[in-house]
């Protein structure tokens, strides 16, 4: 005979669908404060003029004489249109961050294939070594590079002392100082992804393909790579989208022909203080980011399900 008051306790499977629904909400739940939430308020000041109250979402309507009529300004999204300065620094962000991103995928590589064919005794040595690096502070980080990269600078102090050049390069306030320092301050978000992928990939592939005659060469590009594509997916994403937006090394390092969309926001929302359409600079950056990656995403689903 089943004891009732048992009945009612919850079981196991009460349990775990509370577990999964707990780790699979979290997630979301930090999304929509720290992520969603934010959006929608700079997607809101983008909607409004200057003249706007401090009423969230309540100034967006207007309701009189049983009329409701919409307060929405446009003006802040055509004006990004019209005004090529906006055109420009938003396509030379993104050659800025791809030119990063290619260049630490090819030092990021060698480096990560490295690490996940030492020997086990030997990667938290190297992995400490990537990491190393963020026990100081960013900011000091990119200020060493002043001092590096100066007319009068460590690097070319030494060639100078060696005679390879009797006057000082011009490196500082470039595109060579900009990228150099966005690649020395992202690189490391490119090896990790790359070495949990391949410290984790089955050598008995590789073996396969020696034993049927395969070089190298061709194992590598036919097995390694494709294998490891998650992992450069990864890395490609944890460097661009942050150098897109990136305003500390271009204002630090970059010069008047380096000018990122970074640099226009700042000067939109504390400069002229025009909120509204630096919130639509801000919206439009974000929109141009996430849309090819939803895309992305979603074709890679679909291969995955074929």
């Amino acid at each position: 005979m089943t004891n009732p008051i048992s009945s009612l306790q919850p079981g196991p499977g009460w349990r775990r669908s509370l577990g999964k629904g707990a780790v699979i909400g979290v997630p979301y739940v930090w999304l929509l404060v720290c992520f969603l939430l934010p959006f929608l308020i700079v997607a809101r000041i983008s909607l409004s003029g200057m003249d706007s109250g401090t009423d969230l979402f309540g100034g967006l309507w207007q309701y009189a004489d049983g009329v409701l009529t919409s307060r929405l300004k446009l003006a802040n999204y055509a004006f990004l249109g019209e005004d090529e300065l906006y055109l420009f620094t938003y396509l030379s962000s993104l050659k800025f961050a791809a030119i990063t991103t290619a260049i630490c995928l090819c030092i990021a590589y060698p480096f990560a294939y490295f690490m996940a064919r030492s020997r086990p005794a030997l990667r938290p040595v190297l992995l400490m070594m990537v990491m190393l690096p963020f026990w100081t502070s960013f900011l000091l980080r990119i200020y060493a590079w002043k001092g590096i990269l100066a007319d009068h600078g460590i690097f070319n102090d030494v060639l100078i002392s060696l005679g390879l050049i009797s006057d000082p390069l011009h490196l500082m306030n470039t595109p060579f100082s900009l990228v150099i320092g966005m690649v020395y301050a992202y690189l490391p978000f490119m090896v990790l992804p790359l070495y949990a992928n391949l410290v984790k990939m089955d050598l008995r592939f590789l073996e396969a393909a020696y034993d049927l005659g395969a070089t190298p060469w061709n194992a590598f590009w036919r097995i390694t790579v494709p294998l490891s594509r998650s992992g450069i997916v990864a890395g490609g994403m944890l460097v661009f989208i942050p150098c897109v937006g990136e305003y500390v090394i271009p204002e630090l390092l970059g010069g008047p022909t380096t000018l990122m969309i970074g640099r226009v926001l700042w000067d939109e929302y504390f400069t002229n203080n025009d909120w509204p359409r630096a919130s639509a600079v801000t919206v439009t950056l974000i929109l141009l980011i996430l849309i090819p990656m939803a895309v992305f995403n979603r074709y890679q689903n679909q291969r995955s399900r074929t």
